[in-house]
């Protein structure tokens, strides 16, 4: 047989797509030639399988013309990871294993010139997408995925997927060979099992935080809300340790929110069996571009706020970043995800993040404090504020201040509430919400917010009053609004009151001089 054909899969976003890498060996003019748009790196292959197929002990065919074809045409094929799947083409089409032993499994692994395989970007991703074919064809069978070991304790993460991990070329060439013999006893060969971890993460307590009982009440809300909050107060108030443990007060992850967040930060390399289930805190530096920020690239790759997607994404110093990429966080912080746009390619990320941000109130930093005096002009503190566009600030339900601690209040302060504490409170105000309305808080929207977030006659006059004379949009009524709902939640208050309208309110001032 010299026609072949080995399935994959190639990434494109958070998508996986099939790939069938299709080998004919032909006589002629020996050559090796590969197609089907594929980058560099792909067709930097060739050599790679080469020699990895010498080195193991198997037959090169050098004396045919060989074409692999990458198929679809049209999508963009980058990375290492179709290595293993043409090698075992090209060894099918020779007749060295039994290319109908292939049939139902997917393949996917670079290749080391030794034959050794090595893990592969997006290997979770494979795996999701795998589920998720068959379940929109209505098969009860998933095809089995053959990856690199790393790779695949990775992909074994989601339910019900088969998955076999192999160390060496050689160890799948085994289970493919022509006959009846079973070869199911091969060292770096195995069939990976279903995981059950029950990762318990240790998160910085927020007893470690004295004082700053207003801060800490607001993270509280933005916690059972799913809100997102910006803090302003002087350098060294407690800015960036509170932000730090606002992850512990976020409740526990969910199988499908943990997958979620595992598939994107696999695309980004950074994953690892440590951190599944675990509620990730991106902390980006200042300097960080918008593609950095809302991710970019040919072939796309997740910015920090998708790989921050159920997680807590932290913007220290906010006016300090730059204009584009700030702006760039508007349409996620209402969406929830991000779409990314090429001339050739389009990828759509989640991004469902909560924004933490912190920020000096000029830049000096101590604009109304009460330990230093500011140094800072009218001018320069209006400058400074004005990084910050009205649009974004609109988009940010809670504003708090956060003022500094005198030396004795910060030295005989007794410790404050721990996160545990917290997070009970936080986790049953959320169990409301979910069980109202199927969704956080912050998540309504349209009709929704009227329908949950009724207001008695006292409540409706005075937010009415505070919005005329603050002059606020549409959107910040309705941002107040859902803030509310949330402290009503807190209190397990079936209505929406006044007392926590006037509360929600507080959190709605905007930035000005003082």
């Amino acid at each position: 047989m010299s026609l072949s054909i080995v399935n994959s899969r190639a990434l494109l976003g958070l998508e996986a797509r099939p790939v069938c890498v299709e080998v004919h060996l032909a006589n002629g003019l020996p050559g090796f030639t590969l197609v089907g748009l594929a980058e560099t790196e792909v067709k930097e292959a060739r050599e790679r399988v080469r020699s990895a197929i010498q080195n193991t002990g198997l037959e090169f065919p050098g004396n045919k013309r060989i074409t692999v074809n990458l198929a679809p045409a049209d999508l963009p094929k980058d990375s290492g990871r179709f290595d293993l799947a043409i090698a075992l083409g090209i060894l099918a089409a020779s007749g060295q294993i039994d290319a109908k032993k292939m049939q139902g499994y997917e393949f996917a692994g670079e290749l080391s010139l030794g034959g050794d395989l090595r893990p592969v970007r997006g290997a979770l991703a494979m795996s999701l997408a795998n589920r998720q074919a068959m379940s929109a064809q209505g098969s009860p069978d998933i095809p089995k995925l053959v990856l690199p070991e790393n790779s695949a304790q990775e992909a074994g993460l989601v339910p019900g997927a088969e998955i076999f991990a192999a160390r060496h070329l050689m160890d799948v060439v085994r289970q493919f060979l022509p006959g009846d013999a079973a070869v199911d006893a091969v060292d770096g060969w195995r069939r990976v099992q279903p995981s059950e971890r029950t990762t318990q993460t240790a998160y910085a307590d927020m007893a470690d935080v004295k004082g700053q009982a207003a801060a800490r009440r607001a993270l509280e809300i933005a916690a059972a809300g799913g809100h997102s909050i910006l803090m302003m107060g002087a350098p060294g108030s407690g800015k960036s340790m509170l932000a730090q443990r606002f992850a512990g007060l976020l409740p526990d992850m969910t199988t499908q929110e943990a997958l979620e967040s595992a598939a994107v930060a696999s695309l980004g390399g950074r994953f690892t069996l440590a951190s599944w289930a675990v509620r990730p805190t991106c902390a980006p530096h200042h300097t960080a571009s918008a593609v950095a920020l809302v991710g970019g690239g040919s072939p796309p790759r997740p910015g920090e706020i998708s790989l921050a997607h159920r997680g807590v994404l932290f913007l220290d110093e906010l006016p300090e970043f730059p204009r584009a990429a700030l702006e760039a966080l508007r349409e996620p912080l209402e969406s929830g995800t991000i779409t990314i746009s090429r001339a050739a390619q389009r990828a759509e990320f989640p991004a469902r993040f909560q924004l933490v941000a912190a920020m000096n109130p000029c830049p000096c930093g101590y604009l109304g404090s009460d330990l230093r005096a500011c140094r800072c002009s009218p001018d320069q503190v209006s400058r400074y504020q004005g990084k910050l566009s009205g649009p974004l600030l609109d988009r940010i339900d809670l504003h708090v201040e956060v003022g500094a601690l005198a030396a004795d209040d910060l030295i005989n302060a007794p410790p404050g509430e721990s996160t545990a504490s917290i997070r009970l409170r936080v986790a049953a105000a959320r169990e409301l919400a979910m069980t109202r309305q199927g969704n956080t808080n912050q998540a309504l929207s349209g009709k929704a917010i009227d329908e949950q977030c009724k207001l008695d006659d006292a409540a409706a006059k005075f937010l009415n009053t505070a919005a005329a004379r603050l002059g606020w949009s549409g959107r910040s009524i309705h941002r107040c609004l859902k803030v509310a709902r949330t402290i009503a939640d807190l209190a397990g208050a079936t209505n929406v009151q006044v007392t926590h309208v006037a509360e929600a309110v507080q959190y709605r001032r905007a930035l000005k001089a003082h």
